[in-house]
């Protein structure tokens, strides 16, 4: 059934509010030449269409507080209700407040990041990155800035990217002004150290790595690779993408990673999905803390501050300070855990995820990469399966896909990630579900699914000739 938009409900004249006219106009506010000629099209409608309009549409969602959630890379971890309540006690705070005015929020901020430091193992750290991708570009600008400062700006002009990395890590390198050149990943799954070795040089301005990497694997030589960058006076970066596999366990910065950027909404459960808001906080060694962008939150003898004197600075990356309610949910979540528990979480994510890629081998599913997983897995079905028609097929009996056709370097493709959060038994029915679809004749997983909203839909189309905005032609 077709679910109409809000403006297809629109009636003209039909109010849900009463607006009460007080004080000055605006035209007596705003200058003439910024006030709009005619009225912005909104839908009118009444109260009651309104609450029915956006809580049917919320129905027809899938989240983690539905179901099951399993995208393999992305993390889709429940989000206690209890970060929800502590976030909206800052909600009346103003960006253009006097920071004398919040110490409170400066605090958390500060402490966020001390702790954030402390997992890492980095020296210092900006909160502004406003997603993982955000924080990508921040950190590799952040090295750029570096390499001028030495005199190396015009020579170093390569990132190195593993095949196995995620899309927007090459797409970040080339976005800052890099060449990138792919490393390929070795028989096992991790970097190939030798064809490492041959595109290391003083030509290279970064290596970035996951690790684990998107296999789900951890590399195992890395203290080898973090020599090798080294040596050649490149730095090394790391996504922290899956950093929720090892946390309190294993330090990128002991690893010897030099810029780290963490997914708040990932491993400190923000809310992640429907566009945001993320966060992406970049931690770095101390030889790159000058060049972290303003304004760092500073703590000096008369309370916390924001420090904007830093000469060396890339300049802000974001307005303000960063998403700062998403950052009062990953406090209130290392706070309510402590290292204990963040050390458990971790490794419950960890059991989950090789308990459940043992139950999808009995069903038939084969893991290409089959080592010591972490926190998510790589499976292919049995041949003559395509990952999207299970993909299809699993919306019908009431799960929500993992992430399919990624890694590249895997065919048909079905990356897992369970989470800690789940429970043994939602992970064992998910793996029925899986072994059920191997059961369905083609014909029912070509046309799956059958009952949802909307039923299959023209990926690419969608994807090639997007429609962003609705136009009332009346």
């Amino acid at each position: 059934m077709s679910f109409p938009l809000i403006f297809e409900r629109s009636r003209k004249g039909r109010r849900g509010l009463k607006l009460v006219k007080a004080g000055p106009k605006a035209e007596d506010l705003i200058p003439k030449e910024h006030l709009r000629e005619v009225p912005p099209r909104l839908p009118e409608v009444d109260e009651l269409t309104l609450v029915r309009h956006y809580t049917g549409l919320s129905r027809r969602q899938v989240g983690v507080d539905t179901t099951f959630y399993p995208l393999g890379s992305c993390t889709m971890k429940y989000n206690p209700k209890l970060h929800e309540e502590a976030a909206r006690l800052f909600a009346d705070l103003h960006p253009y407040q006097d920071p004398g005015t919040a110490q409170g929020a400066l605090r958390l901020m500060w402490e966020l990041g001390e702790y954030l430091k402390a997992l890492t193992g980095m020296d210092a750290i900006t909160l502004e990155p406003a997603a993982g991708a955000h924080g990508e570009l921040t950190g590799i600008l952040i090295i750029r800035a570096y390499h001028e400062d030495r005199g190396e700006g015009r020579t170093r002009r390569v990132v190195l990217v593993p095949d196995s990395a995620h899309g927007s890590n090459p797409a970040t390198a080339s976005m800052a002004g890099y060449q990138v050149r792919e490393i390929p990943s070795g028989s096992e799954g991790e970097v190939d150290l030798e064809a490492l070795k041959r595109e290391l040089g003083p030509h290279v301005a970064a290596l970035m790595l996951t690790n684990p990497n998107t296999l789900g694997l951890f590399e195992r030589r890395i203290l080898e690779i973090s020599r090798l960058c080294k040596e050649a006076g490149v730095q090394l970066y790391y996504d922290g993408a899956n950093l929720n596999a090892i946390m309190g366990w294993a330090r990128p910065g002991d690893m010897g990673f030099d810029v780290v950027h963490l997914n708040l909404h990932k491993t400190f459960t923000v809310p992640h999905g429907g566009g945001g808001p993320g966060s992406g906080p970049v931690g770095v060694k101390a030889h790159l803390a000058p060049y972290l962008p303003v304004p760092l939150v500073a703590k000096g003898e008369e309370g916390f501050y924001l420090d904007f004197d830093r000469p060396k600075s890339i300049g802000r990356v974001r307005s303000f300070y960063g998403n700062f309610l998403a950052l009062v949910r990953a406090w209130a979540y290392i706070r309510t855990l402590g290292l204990e528990g963040l050390k458990k979480a971790a490794a419950l994510a960890v059991l989950n995820a090789r308990y459940l890629k043992e139950l999808l081998k009995e069903k038939g599913y084969r893991v290409p990469y089959d080592g010591p997983s972490m926190h998510e897995f790589v499976a292919q079905p049995p041949q003559g399966f395509r990952a999207l028609d299970l993909a299809k097929g699993l919306l019908e009996l009431g799960f929500h896909p993992p992430t399919v056709y990624f890694p590249l370097i895997v065919k048909e493709a079905l990356m897992v990630e369970p989470t800690e959060t789940e429970a043994k038994e939602t992970l064992e029915a998910f793996a029925e579900a899986m072994g059920e679809l191997l059961e369905k004749p083609k014909e029912w997983l070509e046309n799956a699914p059958y009952s949802t909203p909307v039923r299959r839909l023209d990926e690419l189309r969608a994807n090639k000739h997007p429609k962003l905005t609705y136009f009332d032609e009346g």
